[in-house]
């Protein structure tokens, strides 16, 4: 009877002693992912490539795009299209109000107004020459009294 109870007393001792711990759970090794043929058509381009794909081709000024506000209701908004060209939709004055294409250039978007080459440049607003725009620091200027800002 001794024997027995200093064999079931280690037993108590021993199994106090330890915790349990619990196995992390195994990993799940099995995948549900299906191949899916990604080649497109002969002669299609591929949407997936930058350099085709409108939304994601290479733009110089692609930071630009969005609205930027200018005084008096004028705005110019900047959408990328193909690469290294733009859309400008633009209330340039009171009286003008269009769409124009625009293509990068060494300092900017370039784009034709009516007769007018011209170029929106990187600015602040004190460099537009307009009273409401001074003191802004992110800008685009076309041309003396014609820029606009982000706010």
């Amino acid at each position: 009877m001794q024997k027995s109870f200093l064999i079931g007393a280690a037993a108590l001792v021993i199994l106090s002693g330890c915790e349990k711990a619990e196995a992390p759970a195994p990993a799940d090794t099995t995948t549900t992912e299906v191949p899916v043929e990604t080649t497109p058509p002969e002669g299609a381009a591929d949407a997936t490539d930058p350099a085709t794909d409108p939304a994601t081709a290479p733009h110089r000024f692609a930071s630009w795009a969005g609205k930027w506000t200018g005084v008096e209701g004028m705005f110019v908004t900047i959408t990328p299209g193909e690469p290294g060209k733009y859309k400008l939709e633009m209330q340039s004055d009171l009286d003008t109000k269009g769409t124009y294409d625009g293509n990068d250039s060494e300092h900017g978007i370039k784009f034709k107004r009516g007769s007018e080459e011209l170029s929106l440049r990187r600015g602040n607003g004190d460099e537009t020459g307009l009273k409401y725009l001074a003191g802004k620091k992110e800008c685009l200027i076309v041309k003396d009294g014609e820029g606009y800002c982000r706010d």
